[in-house]
């Protein structure tokens, strides 16, 4: 049994699938039941990774005004240049600090009536702002920053030689003035700097092409997202972090390849959610040939001699297993007292406590040549009915394992350069069972965690 096919699709889920409202009909006869799933992710963003971010595309000339008449002739002239690492510290709620250290060189004309004066001073500050981050529902990064003082690192002195003259009290209301305007400097730079629009789309359309999940069967998973949610941003210690939730509805295609999903120019827009779970929830499918079902009996029953009283055995020389419809049949071929073929016949069903595939509302059918005594015949048909309901099954705790195992694997990787899925399966869980010709197919409830973490990215 190859456990790793009906899983890979998971990692489907994460920011950029769905599953569904409905399985679609995979045969005339068969018509799936709607599965609703849902998928919670929590993203954390190092504050780190804005710092570099920032720091990397913004450096240099932050502003110049090369002019003395402009603003209603101030005669006065700036240029502003950053001066060494932007510093960010987390606030509450969804704000950061943000501290810039800045060289600022000034130009001051003293005069009138044309004839002026121009003294030039350089002197250096760290600029302090308050930002607060949001993602607007079409995922661009909206930014709202206010000043927030700032500090000397060298106060402007006007220099005449042997005589120095303070002038801070009076360039600072300059500043306050220039610091305004930095603020609309800093939001765009953060907005550039935070484009997530192109990752998200990427990831989208990728995972949009249908799953090939049981190659041995032909069977292909088709995902359609239904919605997507997420949560306000928040700083926390030194993540920025929120949730994506994902409604998905899934679709089972069998002996055929189903068509794509149109290329997504655009990432949906999202509906704000102020909280999701914190796990998530999916259904899966297991695929169990009626070949390997049938040797997981012939190892439970095979050669093996149950007596029907205390004189009389039966020997079990072949069984067989295959579907009729919805039920499954369980052909047995005995010798002894009782030989021939006995035909029991059952709906299947998933046993939570034995954690396995059993048999309930069984039909039994008898088919000998040597039948001595119906007594005797009762007596087999008891024996057997019982030896079915207690003792037969399709044992899924190796799938189940196996299962986890894959899904775990899949969670812990790098997702996409920069962006790494991590996480763990809580609960596995089969639920129905469903029969075609050559296999059933179990669906799977599936509970766990999940966590996207971005790290390294090149915006």
């Amino acid at each position: 049994m190859k456990a790793k096919y009906n899983l890979l699709f998971f990692v489907i889920n994460l920011l950029v699938s769905g599953s569904s409202n409905s399985l679609a009909q995979l045969r005339s006869t068969y018509t799936f039941p709607k599965l609703d799933s849902h998928i919670s992710i929590p993203i954390s963003i190092p504050i780190s990774e804005i710092h570099s971010l920032i720091n990397n595309s913004v450096h240099g000339v932050l502003y110049q005004d090369d002019s003395y008449t402009d603003n209603n002739n101030d005669q006065f002239k700036v240029k502003v240049t950053k001066d060494g690492e932007i510093e960010i510290k987390p606030l509450k709620g969804n704000r950061l600090l943000i501290s810039i250290p800045l060289n600022i060189w000034t130009e001051q004309g003293y005069g009138g009536l044309g004839y002026y004066v121009y003294q030039d001073v350089t002197f250096g500050v760290v600029m302090q702002f308050i930002t607060s981050l949001d993602f607007k529902s079409n995922w661009v990064m909206e930014t709202k920053t206010k000043a927030h003082g700032f500090e000397w690192t060298t106060k402007p002195v006007l220099d005449f030689g042997k005589v120095k003259i303070p002038i801070a009290s009076i360039v600072e209301s300059r500043l306050t003035e220039q610091q305004q305007k930095f603020t609309g400097i800093i939001d765009q730079q953060i907005k550039e700097s935070l484009d997530l629009k192109p990752y998200l789309l990427s990831v989208w359309n990728y995972f949009n092409t249908p799953i090939e999940i049981a190659p041995d069967y032909q069977t292909w998973l088709k995902l359609t997202p239904e919605s997507i949610y997420m949560t306000p941003l928040t700083v926390y210690s030194n993540y920025i972090k929120a949730s994506v939730g994902l409604d998905l509805y899934s679709e089972t295609f069998v002996g055929r390849i189903p068509l794509p999903s149109p290329m997504s120019m655009t990432i949906p827009n999202f509906r704000l959610k102020e909280s999701l779970p914190t796990e998530f929830e999916i259904n899966t499918t297991v695929n169990i040939p009626f070949a390997q079902a049938t040797e997981v009996a012939r190892k439970q029953f095979k050669d093996k001699t149950f007596p029907i009283n205390d004189k009389n055995e039966v020997l079990v020389t072949d069984i067989r297993v295959y579907p009729d419809k919805q039920s499954i049949v369980i052909e047995i071929d005995t010798e002894g007292k009782i030989k021939g073929t006995s035909t029991i016949k059952g709906f299947p069903y998933y046993d939570p406590v034995q954690n396995k595939i059993a048999l309930t509302d069984i039909e039994f059918k008898l088919k000998t040549g040597n039948v001595l005594q119906k007594t005797l015949v009762f007596l087999f048909e008891k024996k057997i009915r019982k030896m079915i309901e207690t003792e037969y099954g399709i044992p899924l705790g190796d799938i189940e394992t196996a299962s986890k195992q894959s899904l775990n694997e899949s969670f812990n990787q790098e997702y996409y350069k920069g962006i790494f899925l991590s996480g763990k399966v809580l609960n596995l869980k089969p639920t129905q069972v469903f029969l075609f010709d050559d296999y059933m197919l179990v669906l799977v409830k599936t509970k766990g965690q999940l966590q996207l973490k971005v790290n390294g990215l090149s915006f």
